[in-house]
């Protein structure tokens, strides 16, 4: 078999033979594996709103509604729990963008009160073993019964009444940040 000459148009067409098939599998791959990712997302959204509201017999994705974050920059999602009707809850998904690591996603459990019920962390990039223990019983137990307007939601470092993780109070000053974000939009939303 003869060799073909390497010429300009031969490593063209080459090329494009090879980002053509590149392309069409990427996009195979992709159709094939957005509806499981999305499903996954979904039941990732529903187990956090289960665990920081408790009661509710309603869809809360499908009763979500948007309110504007009180920094102004954003807005966050909240997910009303209703048991007949009632307000039992809401979950507020908040984020704080002050984490070691970056962006710090919460879902955050509050009562009609305007007490807190639980927090769960949805998504993080901190440090494993330390930033990450924000999502320990021992540290996030601390905000469950806390009242906002009654509680200053900050590490003692900065004059608040919240226990840091030890080697990581940036973290933990962002978890703050987070559930304080949440409190004071849904405050200015009119509903506590």
């Amino acid at each position: 078999m003869a060799k073909k000459e390497s010429t300009f148009f031969n490593m063209l067409m080459t090329l494009l033979v090879v980002t053509l098939v590149a392309s069409t599998a990427l996009a195979y791959v992709y159709e094939i594996t957005k509806a499981p990712i999305e499903s996954a997302k979904l039941a990732k959204k529903l187990a956090a709103i289960d665990q920081v509201v408790t009661g509710y017999d309603n869809n809360p994705v499908e009763d979500m509604y948007i309110i504007p974050a009180a920094s102004g920059e954003d807005s966050l999602e909240v997910y009303p729990a209703l048991k007949n009707g009632e307000l039992e809850g809401v979950a507020i998904r908040s984020f704080s963008k002050n984490g070691y690591s970056g962006l710090i996603w919460v879902m955050v459990g509050i009562k009609p009160d305007g007490t807190l019920q639980d927090v769960v962390v949805i998504e993080h990039k901190e440090t494993p073993g330390l930033g990450s223990k924000m999502s320990d019983p021992g540290f996030k137990g601390q905000f469950k019964g806390l009242n906002p307007s009654e509680t200053t939601i900050e590490v003692k470092k900065d004059g608040g009444e919240i226990d840091a993780i030890t080697a990581a109070t940036i973290s933990s000053r962002a978890f703050c940040d987070a559930i304080q974000l949440a409190v004071e939009s849904y405050r200015k939303g009119g509903s506590l």
